[in-house]
């Protein structure tokens, strides 16, 4: 294999050492720490400066002097006159798509009563204001833009806010803001990088504050999203892109699986891709599909580095040891090739997200499936999930007592009242317990 298409780790699952190990499993960047002081201090001058500090870092980073940070609405009904009518009617089908499998997904409110008089229920209400990130440098990301917006506007969210850095011109990429359109956000800002995410987070002049912040993007924007948690919703930690495909002999094309780790390894050199298999034949071939695509590939440093970094081609003893290792890589991306992907599914537990059979190729999941594109990454989906509908709701819950429910439950707290060393809890429940409470209710 040539020095371009290597990846870092090539052998058998049983001998990999414990530093091959922690590349495969503790896949956070190598610079968090430097990463965070630069990120805190770009979130404090948002915070303090507010659109200035936008427009400095609008020269700095992204090399543009910009003469409004928000895109009027004209502008992106030009963007949609602009692009091939084959782009708008992908990014319409894909909307609708997304729409359909969000709306299928939204809760139902509760009402119960829990014991004769008491009566408990749970309202599910969209938030006010919704913030979307989609990433823009190496490549624009439409599809981004709506798997934020169709999901919040599904929800009912009113002002859906999104930012995306600007190009040569100043503005984001045509199709972004053709996305914008199609999905229905409310507004769209030429900002990007963890100055935008800010922006969302605290509001300034021109950015409304959201109640949530969502999206892709790089380890900067990782790092903002993950310091501003503490003031708003963000959806996970979504940083740059990975995938797990994990085959069996016979279920898949060689080179359709070493097209799926080029996929994601185009994203960004931080990408992390592996391939797993039980089988020495099918694992020779895909070593050779890969080497073939990388050559191929017009983005073959940024693939390269990808690969060098944290690609892996892995041989597992059996299928128990391939999947053992699946569960445990806790990947974004989960391709499964295998004789009954359903039922290796079924006992699957970490996933971001898992496509069955060799016709699933994550791309389908990126653009159009209608399945969100926004998961959580680095192992983290041991703990987080992908964003959905649900994740642009609050909840809050309601609680009635008729005089009958009072009076049977007002002992019982009160006594607990009382255990707690809390006798002003005890005395609100037994005066509504007793009859002068019942008659004054």
């Amino acid at each position: 294999m040539s020095a371009e298409s290597r990846p870092a780790i090539d052998g058998r699952i049983a001998e990999l050492d414990d530093g091959q190990r922690r590349l495969l499993f503790d896949r956070r960047v190598g610079d968090a720490g430097e990463v965070a002081d630069a990120t805190r201090a770009l979130l404090a001058l948002v915070r303090s400066e507010g659109d200035d500090a936008l427009f400095d870092f609008a020269r700095r980073f992204d090399g543009v002097e910009l003469d409004a940070l928000e895109v009027p609405r004209e502008k992106w009904g030009e963007a949609l006159e602009s692009l091939d009518s084959e782009v708008i009617d992908a990014l319409t089908r894909a909307a609708r798509n997304i729409e359909t499998f969000h709306r299928a997904q939204l809760p139902s409110d509760v009402e119960v009563e829990v014991e004769p008089g008491v009566t408990l229920g749970r309202v599910f209400v969209p938030l006010e204001a919704v913030g979307v990130y989609a990433p823009g440098g190496r490549a624009a990301y439409p599809s981004s833009v709506l798997m934020g917006v169709v999901p919040a506007r599904a929800a009912g969210v009113k002002e859906i806010v999104v930012c995306s850095p600007p190009g040569p011109d100043g503005m984001p990429s045509p199709v972004v803001l053709a996305a914008a359109a199609i999905g229905g956000a409310t507004r769209l800002f030429a900002v990007g990088g963890a100055g935008a995410i800010g922006a969302l987070a605290f509001g300034t002049g021109s950015i409304p504050r959201c109640a949530a912040v969502v999206g892709p993007g790089n380890r900067w924007v990782l790092e903002a999203k993950q310091q501003v948690a503490g003031e708003v919703i963000i959806d996970s930690p979504a940083g740059p892109s990975e995938v797990l495909v994990v085959a069996e002999e016979g279920c898949a094309q060689p080179a359709w699986l070493a097209a799926e780790l080029i996929a994601q390894a185009e994203h960004d050199p931080d990408a992390a891709v592996a391939f797993v298999t039980t089988s020495p034949s099918l694992l020779e071939a895909v070593r050779r599909e890969l080497r073939i695509g990388v050559a191929a590939t017009p983005r073959r440093e940024v693939v390269a580095e990808a690969l060098s970094t944290r690609g892996a081609l892995l041989l597992a003893a059996d299928h128990d040891e391939m999947m053992t290792f699946a569960e445990a890589y806790a990947g974004e991306h989960v391709v499964l090739c295998t004789r009954d992907p359903r039922a290796d599914r079924a006992g699957m537990r970490t996933p971001g997200t898992v496509f069955l059979g060799g016709a699933s190729s994550v791309a389908f999941g990126d653009y159009m499936t209608g399945a969100n594109h926004v998961l959580p990454t680095a192992g983290t989906a041991r703990s987080f999930s992908g964003l959905s509908a649900l994740d642009f709701l609050r909840s809050y819950t309601w609680q009635e007592l008729t005089a009958e429910g009072a009076a049977g439950m007002a002992g019982p707290v009160a006594t607990l009242a009382e255990a707690e060393g809390l006798p002003g809890h005890a005395t609100a429940a037994r005066l509504r317990g007793s009859k002068a409470g019942e008659e004054t209710s």
